[in-house]
């Protein structure tokens, strides 16, 4: 069954007004449905539900919430391979990647934070006689979180794992074009136990839903993870209606830093080549950038090459494929776009070319155009690597800190001393060291500079969705 409705008050609604919005699978470009698009008439039943359930769930011991959730995330395992599904046929994913990455990491996620919501303490000051001053987090209320379509699921945990562990209510506003997964997910959520109206679910569009959810009145929290420009757009409806928090995590152009002192060129290259082309290249810090100095340049572009010409593109439901769709039309013109520009500018391509078919790309790595080219500063999101080079390793780091974006890097070194400099130097909110895209729910991702500010996962997250309160006792 597919749930095309919006889900507010723990129930599947049509919008007030009856608009939809057409699910279109890039897959082969079918209607797979057509989804309730909420308007301002839904966000305000949305967050008046939220409002209304946030005092009994923000209530509800660190304990019972955490019974809850980990029902919530078994059930996300029980329902994996629907989910897979739905993911795969909304976005293009890859259905290896779906049932391997995308689904356990979701329920993973949920798990940690129900699992560390009653193992975290709040503060006594130190006062001294006569006096007690407690510091405890309390939770915002009703949080937005705005999501993209790139990775729905996991970055939907990202979000709404931690704002319900500390006791928000959340709703949670997909992309249009990938809405169907977060429904089930809700549904799931309600099957679990969690309350009507904690967690709502408002597919639409952007300039419609989004903005109507940044500009209420009664919205304490915007978390977006998404464009610069729609980034921006948050912190001035929060400028214009109550002055909501915003957390913005907004791309980057991720450098991946190759020195010659590099210890296994081999596994440099298929990091290289797996840290731009996985997931199509729409991944907020794929290393769409490759930075490699003189002494082993040459060698890693054969070898970086060789795996990307060996990446199967095709069917995301065929289990082999390696290499799906991009999302959907509009995205593939805007790669075709830059590639086209790259032609023009005289980029060399090693592999791919300015067209596709369908959604479907090759995998394109481009060589000859400066660092400060459109294509090597603007953030693509597509299977494209620019190839920079560096005559050394202070180069290397200049040219990779020249970017708008601080989201990650990584350097590739065989020296402790060099890495160790190097990943200080580097102007990124993570920085790997011999590996790329490595990481755990554990450890927080967010970036520096134009990539935006606020922390997605780890304890940091709890703190995130909460405010301080100091409570003063005279004890006489």
């Amino acid at each position: 069954m597919t749930r095309n409705q919006l889900y507010i008050d723990g129930q599947f609604a049509h919008a007030a007004d009856g608009a939809t919005i057409e699910a279109v699978s890039p897959r082969d470009g079918a209607v797979i449905a057509k989804v309730a698009a909420a308007g301002q008439q839904d966000v305000d039943r949305a967050v008046a539900a939220a409002r209304r359930a946030f005092d009994g769930w923000a209530s509800t011991s660190p304990r019972g919430r955490k019974k809850v959730m980990l029902k919530f995330a078994g059930l996300i395992r029980e329902n994996a391979e629907e989910l897979a599904q739905l993911e795969t046929l909304d976005v293009g994913k890859p259905i290896r990647d779906s049932r391997r990455v995308d689904i356990p990491t979701a329920a993973a996620v949920i798990q940690w934070y129900a699992e560390a919501v009653d193992k975290t303490y709040d503060e006594i000051a130190p006062t001294g006689p006569g006096t007690l001053a407690q510091i405890t987090r309390e939770p915002l209320g009703v949080c937005a979180a705005v999501v993209p379509w790139n990775y729905p699921l996991i970055l939907t945990a990202w979000k709404i794992g931690p704002a319900l562990a500390m006791g928000n209510s959340v709703i949670v506003k997909p992309a249009e074009q990938s809405s169907l997964s977060a429904l089930l997910l809700a549904e799931l959520a309600t099957r679990a136990g969690l309350p009507d109206g904690v967690l709502n679910v408002l597919p639409g569009e952007g300039p419609v839903a989004g903005k109507a959810l940044g500009l209420h009145p009664d919205v304490d929290k915007v978390a977006f993870t998404g464009s610069g420009e729609v980034g921006r757009m948050f912190l001035g409806y929060a400028a214009q209606s109550n002055g909501k928090q915003v957390a913005l995590e907004l791309g980057g152009k991720s450098a991946q830093v190759v020195l010659d002192s590099v210890g296994d060129l081999d596994a440099a290259a298929e990091a290289v080549a797996w840290g731009i082309f996985y997931n199509t290249g729409q991944t907020c810090n794929a290393g769409s950038r490759l930075i490699a100095t003189d002494g082993i340049r040459d060698e890693l572009l054969v070898k970086v090459t060789e795996v990307a010409k060996s990446i199967k593109v095709g069917d995301p439901l065929e289990p082999d494929t390696q290499m799906g769709p991009l999302v959907d039309r509009s995205q593939t013109q805007r790669v075709t776009s830059y590639l086209e520009l790259a032609s023009s500018e005289g980029a060399e391509f090693l592999t791919g070319r300015a067209t596709a078919d369908g959604c479907y790309m090759e995998p394109a790595i481009l060589d000859g155009l400066p660092n400060s080219s459109r294509v090597a500063q603007e953030e693509i999101f597509g299977p494209v690597l620019t190839v920079i080079r560096a005559k050394d390793e202070a180069e290397a780091i200049a040219l990779a800190n020249d970017t708008p974006y601080g989201l990650a890097a990584s350097v590739w070194t065989a020296d402790l001393n060099t890495a160790h400099r190097a990943a200080k130097a580097l102007r990124a909110g993570v920085v790997w060291v011999n590996t790329f895209d490595a990481g755990d729910v554990m450890t927080p991702f967010g970036g520096f500079k134009a990539s935006g500010y606020g922390r997605d996962r780890s304890l940091h997250a709890l703190t995130a969705y909460s405010a301080l309160k100091t409570t003063w006792f005279n004890l006489g």
